[in-house]
């Protein structure tokens, strides 16, 4: 059994190294919203941080990943952003971090259901496989590949014609 002080030392290791990765994946799967995928990041890492005794060096990552997706799903189901009501409010940064580019693809998959959402990000913007996604959505691979196929094809409908054509 480690330690206290090296089991700590351990996870702020992994914490600097992909945390900015983890970010960029809540980002995609809550739609752009920096903010929410920040805080999509913190619990995930709070859950990953009371199970970081438990998590083998070889799985954390697949561990950390399945906590941030199920984090995302757990916010978008929350019963208090149902009735959260946004108000416009001046944005605390003068310059917006997302590209055009990047403004047309978190609109585009803010169009699909999370679990479709998180089926496309994870396979064709995260690269991983069919069974690395389904052990990060907590689901069958079969499941995966319909949730992906029904995306794509929810995604084709909608694109808009300029990009459709690169």
């Amino acid at each position: 059994m480690r330690r206290d002080s090296e089991r700590e030392r351990e996870f702020t290791e992994f914490v600097t190294a992909r945390r900015a990765v983890l970010v960029r994946t809540a980002t995609l799967l809550v739609s752009g919203d920096t903010a929410k995928a920040e805080d999509v990041v913190q619990t995930a890492l709070i859950k990953l941080y009371l199970a970081w005794a438990k998590v083998r060096p070889e799985t954390a990552e697949a561990y950390a990943r399945k906590c941030v997706v199920n984090a995302a799903t757990d916010e978008h189901r929350s019963l208090f952003r149902r009735r959260e009501q946004v108000r416009a409010v001046l944005p605390e940064v003068a310059v917006d971090a997302h590209t055009g580019e990047d403004r047309v693809m978190l609109g585009l998959l803010a169009t699909l259901r999370p679990s479709m959402r998180a089926a496309v990000v994870l396979r064709y913007v995260e690269g991983f496989s069919v069974a690395e996604t389904a052990a990060a959505m907590g689901c069958t691979e079969g499941n995966v590949k319909s949730q992906s196929a029904r995306g794509l094809q929810r995604l084709r409908e909608i694109l808009p014609a300029p990009l459709a054509l690169r």
